[in-house]
């Protein structure tokens, strides 16, 4: 990189902090071009910076975009997807402040691109292609070869070409401003580090060019930053909207479930107490009408009473008296209270149609994490069957005859998927019709294929399996016995390996089946198959990793 250097050796008016750089050029030619907007071609006025790193006058850049169905850099022409929201460059304002106090007498046009012609070029001048310092000249490609070839001349100190060289020389030794003062704030060269300026605070010029380099990298990188915050801000808050409408329609279905229960409740409460009334009525008037017959019959007797032939007395007594078996009402009674029963029920139907409810709506949840998963033949037991494309396995009669690679599995008949996860959420599913006995989940990558071995958390196994054809358990420490409604079809299984969670569902009747919880995951995980002996034919069917097919 070629150096430039101000045009002044003064002190400056104000004093500025060490990690400011000095008023210099940069590679592009005099200092007045770093000050000059190119919209415009004046000297900055509120100068603000783009995500790229150009710089233009605040108003200059707006008007642009204004005007503009894209908003690009005027400069680079790179497209930004969000309008940025522009800030004034502080450090840039007060660099073109201290300039127009140095140079008030200077117009705008001045700080267009002069052309520096070679001077020693005798006839027809040629454009300079660099100036040197140490010669106070200008020279153009031909002539400054001697510089590029001559040792001693290489040794000289070439910026890009400027008209006013004098400017870059120290006055009082006639040396190339190669240093900057921080403590005086002014431009000094090597002899005045050591008379004037000894034991000061300086820095090389090339630091400075490196300073105002890695200035405007930071800058570029703070605007990406912002971008990078603000198109986060807005995913999260898409999200968040998806999330807050997700949750809307659950509560909403809830609410409606719970409106549903109690209106089914109540009409029920009501059939029941039509139920009982009429009860009680046909009571009532059975019991009226046992009270007539009784008053009838006692009317009789009074009247057989007084009858002086006792005999026929008892006869006609045993006679009324057998006629008409009445019912026992001493073991009748009529219910007060409802049945508390009936609410149990009813609250047992409502607590799994809303338990079904908030499993359906997870499981919308955590399908989008669905992966592409795929056997790794290198790891089946010789004795598994895998389709071609990688998606079904069964157990053969016919051991085969393979390599055995330190991925297989020689002692259980067992298959891993082909990629790991070591990060972040994952979720697949496998289709267990018409299967007595299967093994499903995540182990960790390291664990034994060799020999016999115990399916558990802790030798790194997070499984489930189905046994003789009824019986399900989570292979935890220790297992856990599953009750499952019916019979799963298909089981969907997902990960959180940062939140350390493995969950299998019953992905036909959205039902949770089971959850390893805290677990502390280290390397990547594999999803894990065991189809399990065919035992005769029994259990042939394979294991099938399906489409996900997102519940509606």
């Amino acid at each position: 990189m070629a150096e430039s250097f101000p045009p002044s050796t003064k002190k400056r008016e104000r004093r500025w902090s060490m990690t400011e750089p000095p008023l210099i050029s940069s590679s592009s030619g005099p200092l007045t071009e770093e000050l000059q907007c190119s919209i415009c071609l004046d000297v900055f006025t509120d100068p603000v910076t783009t995500p790229c790193g150009h710089n233009f006058c605040k108003t200059c850049l707006n008007k642009c975009w204004d005007n503009s169905q894209t908003c690009n850099c005027p400069y680079c022409k790179q497209t930004f997807k969000h309008r940025p929201d522009l800030k004034i460059n502080t450090t840039l304002r007060e660099l073109v402040d201290h300039y127009k106090k140095k140079s008030p007498e200077k117009k705008p046009e001045v700080l267009k691109k002069a052309e520096v012609l070679c001077d020693v070029c005798e006839e027809r001048k040629q454009k300079a292609l660099k100036s040197c310092l140490v010669c106070q000249s200008s020279y153009c490609e031909t002539h400054l070869e001697p510089h590029l070839r001559v040792a001693g001349l290489k040794k000289h100190k070439l910026i890009n070409p400027v008209s006013n060289l004098e400017d870059y020389i120290c006055q009082k030794h006639e040396r190339p401003l190669e240093l900057f003062c921080r403590d005086d704030q002014t431009c000094v060269c090597p002899v005045c580090l050591v008379t004037d300026h000894k034991n000061h605070n300086t820095v090389s010029l090339e630091e400075t060019q490196l300073i105002i380099q890695d200035t405007q990298q930071k800058i570029q990188d703070r605007f990406k930053k912002i971008q990078d915050i603000k198109h986060s801000a807005e995913v999260r808050k898409r999200n968040t909207e998806k999330e807050k409408a997700a949750r809307v329609e659950l509560f909403t279905d809830l609410i409606h479930s719970i409106e549903r229960c109690q209106t089914e409740l109540l009409e029920m409460m009501e059939e029941q107490q039509k139920a009982a009334e009429k009860q009680e009525e046909e009571l009532i008037e059975e019991l009226e009408q046992e009270i007539t017959e009784l008053k009838m019959r006692n009317t009789e007797l009074e009247q057989l009473s007084h009858t002086e032939d006792h005999l026929h007395l008892l006869q006609i007594y045993s006679s009324l008296c057998s006629s008409k078996n009445t019912r026992n009402w001493s073991e009748i009674s009529v219910k007060t209270d409802e049945s508390l029963e009936t609410l149990r029920r009813a609250l047992t139907k409502l607590q799994d149609s809303l338990q079904e409810k908030l499993t359906h709506t997870e499981l919308k949840r955590i399908q989008q994490y669905a992966v592409d998963v795929t056997l790794d033949p290198d790891t089946a037991h010789p004795n598994l069957i895998l389709s071609d494309d990688g998606k079904q396995v069964r157990h053969g009669d016919i051991e085969q005859k393979l390599p055995d690679k330190p991925k297989r599995f020689d002692r259980f008949v067992n298959v891993l998927g082909k990629e790991g996860f070591s990060s972040g959420r994952f979720y697949f599913e496998v289709q267990v019709k018409g299967k007595t006995d299967w093994t499903l989940g995540v182990v960790r990558e390291s664990i034994n294929r060799k020999g016999a071995f115990a399916l558990s958390p802790s030798n790194g196994h997070w499984t489930v399996w189905l046994r003789n054809g009824n019986s399900y358990k989570a292979l935890a420490d220790p297992r856990v016995s599953l009750c499952v409604r019916v019979k799963p079809q298909r089981v969907g299984v997902f990960v959180d390996y940062e939140e350390g969670l493995v969950s299998f569902y019953d992905v036909e009747s959205s039902s949770h089946l089971y959850s390893f919880t805290d677990q502390s995951f280290t390397g990547k995980l594999y999803p894990y198959f065991s189809p399990c002996p065919n035992d005769g034919g029994k259990n042939s069917t394979p294991l099938i990793i399906t489409p996900v097919k997102h519940n509606q």
